[in-house]
């Protein structure tokens, strides 16, 4: 019997035995998964962070690793997104794009 959780607690992990428990994800506004920031937003906060949820029409969140926010304009840039079923999911780093893959129905709803 297998234990193991599909979904991973990081998207920028590898493995399982990588992977860090959801309640260690980043909670802070402005920081990604990947340790990253959408750069070229344009709210930043006085610590020098970038707050990617400051009420932009180009701000969205992860639907793989949901609450992370995503600059629609980087990810579109970087290739982060993918269209599933007429809309458009765009992701906070390149290891969610095959997570989302690998079920978007899943993913997709976390976003309805």
């Amino acid at each position: 019997m297998n234990n193991e959780s599909k979904t991973p607690a990081s998207c920028c992990s590898t493995s399982p035995a990588q992977q860090a428990p959801a309640a260690e994800a980043p909670a802070v506004a402005g920081s990604g998964c990947c340790g990253t920031t959408g750069a070229g937003s344009p709210a930043v906060e006085a610590d020098g962070r970038e707050d990617l949820l400051a009420g932009s029409e180009d701000s969205t969140t992860c639907p793989v690793m949901v609450g992370n926010p995503v600059s629609k304009k980087v990810a579109e840039a970087q290739g982060l997104f993918r269209d599933y079923a007429g809309r458009r999911y765009w992701l906070c780093c390149a290891g969610c794009g095959p997570i989302f893959d690998s079920d978007p129905a899943k993913y997709a709803a976390t976003m309805a």
